[in-house]
């Protein structure tokens, strides 16, 4: 990882003054980030408002993987694409989108699955992995990939009017499978085809995983290791469990 050696431009100063005014952050910080770079897996939900605020907070190099492209029933809650988009594959949607607030980011877009076997080639040029996904096969195989290379990671997920999320440091906290071990047979768990999202429930969680890779970057603590966080739209609730590393999980037990 970076450590954001690189004066800031005076433009650059005006950009991100309420960053640098705080406490912990500063020009230094914020030249971290600048020199920080993020893959988000997932251009949807999750992604969208990640990508968004990871953007805007500086980030200086994203990469976004998503192999779907723009649909109607996305656009209730997939805030990166909108009517004009349908059709796009949504890393050009996104893409698009990010450099309208950010002319001078980097990004880079891969629009296709990522798999056990181009997974780890593309992770291995990012400080940070967000899991931003929709499915228990793609949860499980970024844990894995990220895992076994050594990535940090920012893992959510949502249904209906709920959602969760938790950061995995590989080698210092619980990874995603030592909490669920294996994927649940197909059609045990409503999928958010069958449930529904509330529109709004993705935008707090992407918004909290797009705060914990910054978090990373700036090399604070605090972080969502050891820890699941979840939230209840419905009740306005959010509870923290911790959890403990499964000496017997398979891939980093």
């Amino acid at each position: 990882m970076t450590h954001g050696t690189r004066p800031l431009s005076d433009e650059e100063r005006d950009i991100y003054n309420r960053h640098i005014l705080i406490s912990g952050i500063g020009e230094k910080g914020q030249s971290r980030l600048l020199d920080g770079s993020v893959l988000v897996i997932g251009a949807g939900g999750l992604g969208s408002p990640a990508l968004y605020y990871l953007a805007s907070c500086g980030i200086g190099r994203l990469g976004i993987a998503d192999s779907d492209r723009v649909e109607l029933s996305n656009l209730n809650r997939q805030i990166l694409h909108g009517h004009a988009d349908l059709g796009k594959g949504k890393t050009t949607s996104a893409r698009s989108s990010i450099e309208h607030i950010r002319p001078d980011i980097e990004v880079e877009e891969y629009p296709f699955r990522i798999d056990s076997r181009n997974g780890p080639g593309i992770a291995a040029s990012y400080d940070f992995i967000v899991e931003a996904t929709d499915n228990f096969e793609s949860k499980f195989l970024i844990n894995d990939l990220c895992v076994n290379a050594g990535k940090p990671f920012s893992h959510a997920g949502i249904l209906a009017m709920y959602g969760q999320v938790m950061t995995v440091v590989p080698g210092q906290s619980p990874c995603y499978r030592c909490v669920f071990h294996k994927a649940p047979a197909p059609g045990k768990v409503q999928t958010a085809a069958q449930a529904g999202v509330l529109g709004t429930v993705p935008g707090v969680l992407g918004a909290i995983q797009a705060t914990e890779a910054i978090k990373y970057l700036l090399g604070m603590e605090g972080l969502l290791t050891g820890a699941l966080l979840t939230f209840d739209a419905a009740a306005m609730t959010f509870r923290k469990v911790e959890l403990p590393v499964d000496k017997r999980c398979r891939v980093c037990g």
